[in-house]
This record gives C-alpha cells, sequence and structure tokens, in this order.
C-alpha cells in the first residue's frame, strides 16, 4: 500500500506543484482548495504527510493544524508559506500545546518537495537524491 500526502493550500500554482513533483514517485496525493475540504478528507483517509498553508480564507492553517492534530495526532504536518510572521504568536500557542509541526517557506521547488517527502516517509535509510 503507498504512502498518502495531502496538500492544503488554496493557490491552485502550489497544489499542481506537489502533484508535478511527486507524478513519478510511489505516494499518492490529494489536494484540497481549504482547511474545511482538507479537514473533510482527513476524516475519510489517513495521511502519512500533510502539506499546509498559513493564510487561506475560512479557516486559515493554524485553526486546521489544530484540528488535523485532533484526528490524527502522529501525522506530520509540513506548514508552506510565505506569511508565518503573522501567524507566529497562533503557531506558538499551538506548539505550547504539544502540537508539532515544520515549517517550509515559500518559494520551494519540486527538488525541495521531494526531500522533505523522503527525509519523512523513507527517514534516512533508502533515502536517494
Amino acid at each position: 500500500m503507498s504512502k498518502r500526502i495531502l496538500v492544503i493550500d488554496d493557490e491552485e500554482t502550489i497544489r499542481k506543484l506537489f502533484v508535478a513533483a511527486l507524478k513519478d514517485t510511489p505516494y499518492e496525493v490529494d489536494t484540497a482548495n481549504s482547511g474545511e475540504q482538507g479537514i473533510g478528507l482527513e476524516q475519510k483517509t489517513r495521511y502519512d504527510l500533510v502539506f499546509l498553508d498559513l493564510k487561506m480564507p475560512g479557516l486559515n492553517g493554524v485553526e486546521t493544524l489544530r484540528r488535523l492534530w485532533e484526528l490524527d495526532p502522529g501525522v506530520p504536518v509540513y506548514i508552506i508559506t510565505a506569511f508565518h510572521k503573522e501567524f507566529l504568536d497562533q503557531l506558538g500557542s499551538a506548539a505550547e500545546d504539544g502540537i508539532s509541526f515544520e515549517i517550509i517557506h515559500k518559494p520551494f521547488g519540486a527538488d525541495e518537495i521531494k526531500l522533505v517527502v523522503r527525509s519523512v516517509l523513507e527517514g534516512p535509510v533508502g533515502f536517494q537524491q
């Protein structure tokens, strides 16, 4: 069974970048254009890795992060953003509540996506660039 990745971002170009970067890998990639849609997908499917935008209409990334954590506290979440400074207090509060996450700063490319995915899903053993 292949590992599953969820990308939650309101920007279509970002979602397409992830799909294109991971198309020749053994991973299945689902995308959501909002926090609400991402939560709905997580309720139906267990994901092995989530990439999450911070600045989105409706549920912002921190609110979505908290709900994802309630559904599956073990799923690794990588926040992808160019706006992390305006969310620092909220992110700090989430971290104080025991919610773990990593931050990837936009812009980034396909190589960086593959590097993160391989390191999280395969670990150091079997890692190939």
